[in-house]
């Protein structure tokens, strides 16, 4: 059993977070399951899974619509958990948070919608090489519609973007910059309330998306300090459900941008001549939501901030370290990703063996991690590589899932000797 951990000044016991998810009690092919692939999916505490649960059980019904009792209460719940989201990340009103499907479609309805109205021929839109496809190919969308061009800021040998060349990249014809907080193929994270400063100081009106899908489980995020215009992440990540999201964006900017869909709930009146528009931040939820899910992702955000994203930041610091020099006294092991700053991503690759290989192995040990390319091509081409091993550190991992990870690891080598 792993015994409380002081990080710092701040307690962290994660055996009591451990007993929160009740997954983590179960096997995998007859092995205690050590889940190692935090950055692609997250499992889900109790008060998650009892959130979604009870709406099901005790008032779903569909919301803002009915005056009966159960829609009024599933009404409460969903712009309920807004608010907790509104909290989590510090924003001024919770009419900031848009509910979506996820960071993907937070940054298609950016792109869609600021970005049609504001980029127009010989523009340009500046993103970094580090970024995951959903914060690719939007833009190249974008781009292709309206005749812009899309800039890519370079990222050095430790994965860091080379903040000079991003700077110089910044000129009168960029209108959006849109950069990860955190790289999920290489653990960098990045300096975004200076990169938001630099994009202020040499471009008036630009402006910048962050998209902290692998931020927000494990960092506090204040999307005031920080600056940024617009800040997405999914809920899946951050220890609640699957298929819903976040978009959070500066109010006024909200309220110039066009509707992403039309349909129900995003409108105030129709007739066949006009239809006037819904205020923010409904005008941008057509349809009927991920209502379960939606208050579900309000009980992940609750959870979060009860279990402190400092102590969360500052013990998988630890235990990201602890990782790095165990993991590396296993021969022929190279890191991807080695930049200074970085969060709980370790990406290697093992002298002759494929990840798919290695990945293969330690399934077959218990152990959960990633292989392949991580939605993130660009970043195995500046590398070298065709594709890495990943396992990433969420906030029920112990040094002794370290320790398995480490000796799995041997047992790859020894297999392919």
């Amino acid at each position: 059993m792993t015994s409380p951990t002081t990080v710092g000044r701040l307690a962290y016991d994660v055996e009591s977070v451990r007993r929160d998810f009740p997954i983590l009690s179960r096997t995998m092919r007859g092995k205690p399951l050590a889940f190692l692939d935090n950055a692609a999916s997250s499992q889900k505490p109790r008060v998650v899974i009892d959130a979604e649960r009870r709406v099901y059980e005790e008032h779903y019904a569909n919301i803002h619509r009915g005056v009966y009792e159960f829609s009024m209460r599933s009404t409460e719940a969903f712009e309920k958990a807004r608010g907790s989201v509104q909290r989590l990340l510090n924003a001024r009103s919770s009419r900031e948070i848009v509910f979506t499907r996820g960071t993907t479609e937070s940054i298609n309805l950016v792109a869609a919608t600021y970005g049609r109205k504001h980029v127009g021929p010989r523009d340009e839109v500046l993103i970094s090489a580090m970024e995951h496809h959903s914060n690719i190919v939007p833009w190249q969308m974008l781009c292709d519609e309206r005749g812009a061009t899309l800039r890519v800021a370079p990222i050095d040998a430790s994965g860091a973007i080379v903040l000079p060349e991003l700077e110089r990249l910044i000129g009168p014809r960029t209108r959006i910059i849109s950069v990860a907080h955190v790289s999920n193929a290489l653990g960098t994270v990045n300096p975004v309330e200076k990169i938001v400063s630099i994009a202020r100081a040499h471009a008036h009106g630009v402006r910048v998306l962050v998209d902290g899908a692998q931020a927000v489980p494990r960092l506090p995020v204040d999307v005031q300090r920080l600056g940024a215009d617009f800040y997405a992440f999914s809920g899946h990540k951050a220890y609640g459900p699957s298929g819903v999201g976040v978009l959070y964006g500066r109010l006024e900017l909200l309220e110039e941008m066009p509707p992403y869909q039309g349909g129900g709930d995003m409108i105030l009146s129709v007739t066949f001549g006009k239809t006037i528009y819904n205020e923010v931040p409904h005008k941008f939820e057509a349809g009927t939501p991920n209502i379960a899910g939606t208050i579900a992702l309000g009980a992940a955000a609750e959870y979060l901030m009860e279990l402190g994203l400092e102590r969360v930041d500052a013990y998988e610091t630890e235990l990201l370290g602890y990782a790095t020099e165990r993991l590396s006294s296993v021969p022929g092991i190279d890191f991807i990703g080695t930049a200074e700053k970085k969060a709980g991503v370790i990406s290697f690759v093992l002298e002759g063996i494929h990840p798919h290989d290695i990945g293969t192995i330690l399934d077959y040990e218990g152990i959960a991690i990633r292989t392949g390319h991580h939605c993130a091509q660009p970043v195995m081409d500046r590398f070298g590589v065709p594709a890495t091993a990943r396992a990433s550190l969420g906030i029920y991992n112990t040094r002794e899932e370290i320790d398995r990870l480490h000796a799995g690891l041997l047992k790859v080598r020894e297999t392919f000797r």
